[in-house]
C-alpha cells in the first residue's frame, strides 16, 4: 500500500451509503438512517457476460487461427509468482483433450470472476482530497476493489454451468489482513489472494482460473455489441459528485447502451443495497443469454478483441478458452443456474455499526454441496419439507384473485409458509415463474408439480425472504378461470 493509510484507501463518499463498499470502515460510523432495514435470515451478475463472450467471441476459425499466431496465454497482463500460480494449480489433472482436433473439457472446471473498480484516490501514491472532490476511475488498472465476484463451473458430467455471487460486502478473514469485506481481497493481493479467500469460504473449492475484467471496458463492450434489451423494474436515480458517477434510468422495457448498461449494473441505493445490485446483475445475464448475437457484431470482431485485450487479465490459456467455448455453445439456457451466497444483513449495532453481509455457512455448505461438488459437511442438512419453505407469491398480472388462488392452493398443498412478496413484478409475464431463490431446484420442481404449472428457473431474483418465489403469470388465470383486467407493464418514459 506505499506508505498509504486504509483510511486514505476507504476516504470515498460511496463507502458511506447503505451496504457500504469499504471493507473496512476505520471507525466511520454508518448511518444508520440510510442502512438497508433489518432483514431477517434469509438467503443473484455483471461479470458472468464477460465469460460468455469473451469464451464466444474466440471460438470456431477465429478462435482456430488466433490459436497459431497468439501466445499460450495472450489475456494474462501480469505474470504471477510460483505461489500464486500454484493458487490455481491444486487439480493436478488437465482440463482439456483434443477431440477430433477440438479442444474440450475433460473435467469440471472452476474459474473466479472479478469485476474490477480502481479510482485514483485508490493509487498507492495517492493524495487525500476534500469531500466531494472528483475521484477519477482509472480506465486500464484492474488492481482496485472487486465490484463484483463470481465462482462459475463449467461442468461437462452434468452440461450445467453454475453460477456464484458473492457479495462484495461478505465479511471474512483475508490471510495477511484480517477479517473484513472480501473485495479488499483484489486490492490486497491481487486474483491470487482472492482466490485463496474465495476457496477457503467456500469449503476449500479448487479455483483453477481466474478473470479480471474492469467497468469501463464494460460499457466499451456493451456499445460494441449494440446494447442490451432488458426490462428495468423501476426507475433507478443516484448522483455522487465526488466520482462523476450519475445514475438516472427511467423504467420499463428498453435498450441499454454502455453508459447505461453499467448504471443499471452500479445502482444499489434502495432497501436491499448490494443484494438488490446483485439481483440486477442476475436479470441482466438473463437478458443477454436470451439475446441473440446480432450478425453485425461478427465484423466488429477485431473491435471486440482489442476491447478484451485492453480490459481483461486471466490465466486462460487459448486452449482452454476454446475449450469453453465449445462447451457453453452446447448448454441449454435452463442448464445456467445463478446463485448467491445465502445471507443476512449485519445488524445495527452489531459490528460497531459497519456494514457487512453475514454469510450463513450451513446453508452455503449445502449449496456447494448441490451445485459445486464440494464435499457435504456434517452440518450441511437443513429441512425441505413443504413446512419449513418460505414461499412468496409475486404478482405480475395486477389481479388480486390469481395470488390469493395461488395461497389457497399451496396452503391446502402442505406449504405452511405462503405469503405475498414484500413489491410485486411491474412487468406481465406470459409464463409463471417458479424461481429456486436458494438454488434447491428439486424443491422448486416440487412445488411446481403441487401448483400444476410454471417455469423453474435457478436465480436469486425473487423476493430476498423467501426459499422459493412464485412470479404470477398469464398462463396462471387463465388455467384457473380468472377474468385478464387489462394491465400494461410500467413504460420506459415513467417518471
Amino acid at each position: 500500500m506505499a506508505g498509504r493509510s486504509l483510511k486514505q484507501i476507504f476516504s470515498r463518499e460511496e463507502y458511506f451509503l447503505p451496504v457500504a463498499t469499504n471493507p473496512i470502515n476505520l471507525g466511520q460510523k454508518t448511518d444508520l438512517a440510510r442502512k438497508p432495514k433489518a432483514k431477517k435470515n434469509f438467503l443473484s451478475h455483471k461479470w458472468t457476460l464477460f465469460v460468455v463472450l469473451f469464451v464466444a467471441l474466440i471460438s470456431g476459425g477465429l478462435g482456430a487461427g488466433l490459436a497459431f499466431v497468439l501466445s499460450s496465454r495472450p489475456f494474462q497482463q501480469r505474470q504471477l509468482s510460483a505461489d500464486e500460480a500454484a493458487v490455481f494449480n491444486r487439480n493436478a489433472d488437465s482440463m482439456t483433450s483434443a477431440i477430433a482436433g477440438v479442444p474440450t473439457l475433460t473435467r469440471p472446471v472452476n474459474i473466479l470472476v472479478l469485476g474490477t473498480i480502481m479510482l485514483t484516490s485508490d493509487l498507492p501514491d495517492a493524495q487525500s482530497k476534500p469531500k466531494g472532490k472528483y475521484l477519477a476511475e482509472v480506465d486500464n488498472n484492474l488492481n482496485g476493489m472487486s465490484d463484483a465476484m463470481l465462482l462459475i463451473r463449467f461442468d461437462p458430467a452434468t452440461q450445467k454451468v453454475a453460477v456464484l455471487s458473492i457479495p462484495r460486502d461478505s465479511r471474512v478473514n483475508i490471510q495477511g489482513v484480517g477479517t473484513t469485506k472480501i473485495n479488499f481481497a483484489n486490492y490486497a493481493g491481487g486474483a491470487s489472494l482472492s482466490a485463496q479467500t474465495v476457496s477457503q469460504v467456500l469449503g476449500d473449492i479448487p479455483i483453477d482460473r481466474y478473470i479480471r475484467f474492469n467497468v469501463n471496458g464494460f460499457g466499451k463492450l456493451v456499445d460494441a455489441l449494440g446494447g442490451i434489451d432488458i426490462y428495468v423494474p423501476k426507475k433507478l436515480k443516484y448522483q455522487d459528485d465526488s466520482q462523476h458517477l450519475y445514475i438516472n434510468l427511467n423504467a420499463g422495457q428498453q435498450k441499454l447502451n454502455g453508459s447505461k448498461a453499467i448504471q443499471y449494473m452500479r445502482y444499489r441505493h434502495d432497501d436491499l443495497g448490494d443484494i438488490g445490485r446483485v439481483q440486477r446483475q442476475q436479470a441482466f445475464f438473463r437478458a443477454f443469454i436470451d439475446q441473440k448475437l446480432k450478425p453485425e457484431s461478427i465484423t466488429k470482431f477485431s473491435e471486440i478483441l482489442g476491447i478484451i485485450k485492453d480490459n481483461i487479465d486471466t490465466n486462460l490459456s487459448v486452449e482452454e478458452v476454446l475449450a469453453l467455448a465449445s462447451y457453453t455453445s452446447k448448454i441449454d439456457r435452463k442448464s445456467i443456474q445463478m446463485h448467491m451466497a445465502p445471507g443476512r444483513f449485519s445488524n445495527p449495532g452489531e459490528f460497531d455499526n459497519l456494514s457487512y453481509w453475514i454469510l450463513d455457512n450451513r446453508l452455503l455448505a449445502k449449496l456447494m454441496s448441490q451445485n459445486f461438488g464440494v464435499m457435504k459437511s456434517a452440518d450441511a442438512s437443513t429441512d425441505n419439507s413443504s413446512q419449513s419453505l418460505r414461499v412468496a407469491i409475486q404478482d405480475s398480472m395486477s389481479q388480486p384473485e390469481g395470488t390469493k388462488k395461488a395461497t389457497t392452493l399451496l396452503s391446502k398443498a402442505g406449504y405452511a409458509q405462503v405469503f405475498a412478496a414484500s413489491d410485486r413484478w411491474t412487468k406481465p409475464i406470459a409464463k409463471t415463474q417458479i424461481i429456486a431463490q436458494n438454488g434447491d431446484r428439486a424443491s422448486a420442481e416440487k412445488l411446481r408439480d403441487a401448483l400444476g404449472i410454471g417455469e423453474v428457473l435457478v436465480e436469486s431474483t425473487g423476493d430476498i425472504e423467501s426459499d422459493i418465489t412464485v412470479r404470477v403469470g398469464k398462463d396462471w388465470l387463465q388455467a384457473n378461470n380468472i377474468p385478464l383486467k387489462p394491465v400494461k407493464a410500467t413504460s420506459s418514459n415513467q417518471r
